[in-house]
């Protein structure tokens, strides 16, 4: 049975030094995807860009709790996963704009961003393709027996994918430690979640696949840390897989461009207003965990390491002609 969860005593636990950590990072991703967007609309990034504004909480929520021997597996709108995984902010631009330092050598682009040697095995331009690579990777890590986990992040419209319930299915069989992560931004592109989904909550699907379901406010980092803190030690324990669905939304469109009708401005309002990046600098300050002189520092450091990524990423160079056939493969029948 699925389950509602919010916040607990999580926030008076943690460590101040861990409380700014999430904080930098969230402030990160959204201070790269503005930059993004910008240099997107100015004609400077080719191919297409989703931005994750607005559903910083999840990614950082979740991946805190993660190492560089832990994967996880990304979809469209990834550039959020992989900072909070830990992928070089520098290499991230540059591979937006198409250069030899990239993290895929300029050749991936915004949907293709991977790291394998910080367990990022890769952003993934098809729709739920995240899921039988979660599983595979679950595999792997029960096989190593060194604790590792694997977590698949997904958007609801890849909940009504074939390969969800055959990732989910195959996990519960056996056994993988795998967390699936829901990030319910409320629509699958343009379409409602009201309209392209029976249940009410993504969660509830768990217990077709006899493991655990939560659904938390997704906006709000510390009920999914807690959250993704309970799933990820139950599946370094060997107890198997399970699902967390986060209730979050996007500032921007489902991609640039995106001429947004199917929305109110009365709703993303709404939802600007609980900000989460604002409720976590509110929460520290009101507590008087950390000044307003000190997370204003932090803001500028994060500010000036955009900038400097952005400066560098341009002064690189584009691959080579010669470069086309290489890091690519074929397999033959």
């Amino acid at each position: 049975m699925a389950t509602e969860q919010n916040v607990g005593t999580t926030e008076h636990t943690l460590d101040k030094s861990l409380l700014l950590k999430m904080y930098e990072q969230m402030l990160t991703i959204r201070r790269f995807e503005e930059r993004a967007g910008k240099e997107f609309a100015a004609g400077r990034i080719p191919g297409f860009v989703h931005l994750y504004a607005g559903e910083e909480a999840v990614a950082v929520g979740v991946c805190t709790h993660l190492s560089d021997d832990d994967f996880i597996t990304s979809h469209h709108r990834g550039h959020g996963h992989c900072i909070a995984k830990g992928v070089d902010v520098q290499a991230m631009v540059a591979e937006l704009l198409g250069r030899e330092a990239g993290a895929c050598r300029g050749k991936g682009g915004s949907m293709h961003i991977a790291d394998v040697h910080k367990g990022m095995l890769g952003a993934n331009g098809i729709v739920g393709g995240g899921f039988p690579l979660a599983a595979g990777a679950g595999l792997t890590a029960k096989f190593n027996g060194r604790g590792q986990v694997a977590v698949c992040f997904f958007g609801d419209g890849a909940a009504n994918q074939g390969t969800f319930h055959e990732g989910l299915n195959l996990a519960s069989i056996w056994k993988l430690p795998v967390v699936f992560v829901a990030e319910n931004n409320g629509y699958a592109e343009s379409t409602p979640v009201s309209y392209h989904m029976s249940c009410r909550d993504i969660a509830e699907r768990a217990v077709g696949y006899n493991m655990p379901g939560v659904t938390v406010d997704g906006l709000n980092v510390l009920a999914v840390y807690e959250a993704a803190g309970e799933a990820i030690a139950r599946a370094r324990r060997g107890e198997g897989p399970s699902l967390i669905e986060c209730k979050t939304y996007r500032y921007y469109g489902h991609f640039e461009g995106d001429t947004l009708t199917y929305r109110t401005k009365e709703e993303l309002e709404a939802f600007m207003a609980r900000d989460p990046i604002k409720a976590v600098r509110q929460s520290l300050q009101d507590r008087g965990v950390v000044t307003a002189e000190e997370l204003n520092a932090i803001d500028q450091q994060v500010q000036e390491r955009i900038d400097e990524a952005w400066r560098s990423a341009e002064a690189a160079p584009l691959p080579a002609p010669e470069e086309a056939l290489t890091d690519v493969y074929v397999t033959y029948p």
